[in-house]
């Protein structure tokens, strides 16, 4: 379950991330409008499908000089009060200075029961305004369904619901994951 800190006025990202900064380093924050909110531990049902979808990105990111990493928050210049932290982040080009990308290619989201309606929900709307964003995931960590948003115009964005048998197509990588390969080890 997550905690927000409580405020008498919004944060921006600014003073996020300066606030952020002097917090104990054991503690995981994200900025959810103007909010700052203390992630709690995922269970390792989660963690393991994080892994597993690291793991598959990686190969198709290695060659093309991007990287599949946990933990990055993700900015928009479009908004100045939230800075979500996703379970995947995909981005190319040369390493940041911190733990703030404004340019990420891809995010995923592993669905908690506590996090689900902020999730599927803020987040989405959010994630829509990062310009270099191509595609995001909302990966179910109780049932084998990953809800995939991929960009079709500059404003525009499709949906897909993809199933055990079904490829994510990332033409942004040249490739394709498998569903089966993100619930490796979690599925029977």
């Amino acid at each position: 379950m997550s905690v927000a800190a409580r405020r008498e006025t919004r944060m921006s990202v600014a003073e996020y991330r300066s606030w952020v900064a002097a917090r104990p380093d054991g503690e995981i924050w994200e900025l959810l409008d103007g909010e700052p909110v203390l992630m709690s531990p995922p269970r390792e049902r989660h963690q393991t499908i994080v892994a597993n979808l690291i793991l598959s990105l990686s190969d198709l990111t290695r060659d093309k000089g991007c990287r599949a990493l946990p933990g990055l928050a993700i900015l928009s210049e479009a908004t100045d009060d939230f800075a979500p932290i996703p379970d995947v982040v995909v981005r190319c080009g040369p390493f940041l200075p911190d733990g703030y990308a404004s340019d990420p290619i891809l995010v995923a989201e592993v669905l908690s029961p506590s996090t689900m309606t902020i999730d599927r929900g803020r987040k989405i709307d959010f994630y829509k305004t990062v310009a270099s964003l191509r595609r995001f995931l909302i990966v179910y960590q109780d049932e084998v369904r990953i809800e995939m948003f991929s960009r079709v115009g500059a404003q525009e964005w499709e949906s897909v619901v993809l199933g055990l048998d079904n490829g994510i197509d990332l033409p942004e990588l040249a490739g394709a994951v498998a569903v089966r390969d993100v619930y490796r080890d979690v599925i029977s």
